[in-house]
């Protein structure tokens, strides 16, 4: 099926109703890997809403466990000049092993393991007993992961 880089509707809708609180890392935010897509059989985007949908989509090899790597320091910033608010979080995530992987979901798994936005690596990424580095935007107005205009 397909993986669609996009920020989760659901995301949305669960900001505006308080669900996921990004302050002082209340809630734990995870990185989770999608398998290559040659082997991926659902549909991964914007219409995404929960961690469970990946199933049997999710990476497995050596060095890497289900349910991903949690993300450290997620930060709200107000860029008044920009006019823009925006999400961030430490990077890089990494992983050592034995794999490949064609995306990533981030997820809130203090929230009921919540989407928030599903990554398109562009490639599969195969590793062989070697290291996986995912790094997420600078920390930047025009370049962060989840901004809201």
């Amino acid at each position: 099926m397909a993986i669609s880089q996009a920020m989760c509707t659901s995301f949305k809708v669960e900001l505006l109703t308080g669900t996921h609180n990004f302050t002082n890392g209340a809630d734990v935010f995870k990185l989770a890997l999608f398998r290559n897509t040659a082997a991926i059989v659902g549909t991964f985007g914007a219409a995404t809403t929960n961690y469970s949908q990946m199933g049997a989509d999710e990476v497995v090899g050596t060095g890497y466990v289900a349910g991903g790597n949690t993300l450290t320091g997620a930060k709200v910033t107000q860029d008044d000049t920009a006019d823009v608010v925006y999400i961030t979080f430490d990077s890089p995530t990494t992983w050592t092993g034995t794999f490949s992987a064609r995306g990533a979901l981030i997820y809130d798994s203090s929230s009921s393991n919540f989407s928030v936005c599903v990554l398109d690596f562009g490639a599969i990424k195969t590793i062989t007993s070697e290291t996986l580095t995912v790094t997420l935007p600078d920390n930047t107005a025009t370049t962060a992961l989840i901004r809201f205009e």
